[in-house]
This record gives structure tokens, C-alpha cells and sequence, in this order.
């Protein structure tokens, strides 16, 4: 005689029900960027390591002080600064739910970051003009892997920034939308403490040397 024995109900799917709980919406994305930040911090770490081997190594050609503007970099630093405090402005009117003033900001914030571009380009054409190419020196391959990887990051941001008015614009302020601000926000800010390094140890430093 044979006797037919039920089956086990799933045990794995009891335990997920049982125990599931609700999870806070776009957790996963920001814990996700802030990882991606903390990487991003280890590259650039890496980078001003290397400046900081290489950076006094001119191999008889131009030193920092041959070709440093001071002036026309603070400029530019005051540019990137400047989109930092626009983009602040920005985060305001999104937690009053302005869409038009986010917009605004935010365009205004990316004409900054586009000034901030056009001055450092400005500055590379300039010194590969008068010689100072990467290859000439360990201080200028050096210099320039450290300062174009920075530009590379606010061209990147640029282009995100477009990407997200044109979402703005199209969905408004929603959830999504803000969390997307929010990670823009963090990076954008993660740059203009990057810069600051950058203009401190690798221009002002390099004009003591």
C-alpha cells in the first residue's frame, strides 16, 4: 500500500514573508553612489600620490613657476566654487518644490562649471604651446593625469546636469528626480573639495618650490 505524503510547504518562501519588512525607496541608489564616491576618493588619492613623487621632477625643462598664472587660476577656482553655491541654491528650491528656480539654478550652475572648463583648456593650450607637453617631464604627466582626470569628472558632471533638467522638465519634481538631485549634489560638491586640493598642492605648493 502506498501513501502519498503532501509535500513541505517552501520554507524560504515563509521566511521572506514572514520577516519582510518595507525598505525606504532609492536606499539602494544612494548607498550605492556613496560607494562610488568613496572610490572615486581612492583614485584621486592615487593620483596625488603620484604628484607627490613625481611633481618635483622636471627633467631640466619647465618648472611650476615657469608656468603657473596664479591669477587666471584662481579665476578658475572662483568659477567652480561659485557652481557650488548655485547648485546649493538649487537643492533649496527643490525642497520647496520650485521647478522653474531648480531649473534656473541649475543652468546657471552649469554655465559656472562651463567657464571653469573653457579657463582650464585655455590654460592646457597654453602650456602645450610653449613646450610643456605631457611627455616632457614626469612634474607635467604627472600634472596633467591629476588636473585632466579633475576636468574629465566636471565634464561628466555637466553632462549629467543637462540630463537631469531635461527629467526635471519633463516629470517635475518627483521622487526620483529629487534622489537623482541629491546624488548630483554630493558629486558635485565631492569635486569642488577635490579642486581645492588640486589649486593647494599642486599650484600654490608648486609656486613655493
Amino acid at each position: 500500500m502506498t501513501i502519498a505524503i503532501a509535500p513541505p510547504k517552501d520554507a524560504s518562501t515563509i521566511f521572506y514573508v514572514a520577516d519582510e519588512h518595507p525598505h525606504a525607496e532609492g536606499g539602494s541608489t544612494m548607498l550605492g553612489f556613496w560607494i562610488y564616491l568613496m572610490s572615486d576618493c581612492l583614485i584621486f588619492a592615487i593620483l596625488f600620490a603620484t604628484y607627490g613623487v613625481l611633481g618635483a621632477n622636471y627633467a631640466a625643462g619647465p618648472a611650476p613657476k615657469d608656468l603657473f598664472d596664479l591669477s587666471l587660476v584662481a579665476v578658475n577656482t572662483s568659477m567652480l566654487l561659485l557652481s557650488s553655491i548655485t547648485y546649493g541654491f538649487a537643492m533649496l528650491a527643490m525642497v520647496k518644490g520650485r521647478v522653474a528656480q531648480v531649473q534656473g539654478w541649475l543652468a546657471i550652475t552649469g554655465l559656472f562649471g562651463l567657464a571653469f572648463l573653457g579657463i582650464e583648456l585655455y590654460e592646457f593650450a597654453h602650456m602645450i604651446h610653449e613646450g610643456a607637453t605631457p611627455q616632457r617631464s614626469a612634474f607635467l604627466s604627472s600634472f596633467f593625469t591629476l588636473v585632466g582626470t579633475h576636468g574629465l569628472h566636471v565634464t561628466f558632471g555637466i553632462l549629467w546636469l543637462v540630463t537631469l533638467m531635461v527629467q526635471v522638465a519633463r516629470h517635475g519634481l518627483i521622487v526620483a528626480n529629487r534622489r537623482r538631485l541629491m546624488c548630483l549634489s554630493m558629486f558635485w560638491h565631492f569635486l569642488d573639495v577635490i579642486w581645492i586640493g588640486v589649486f593647494t598642492f599642486v599650484y600654490l605648493m608648486g609656486m613655493l618650490r
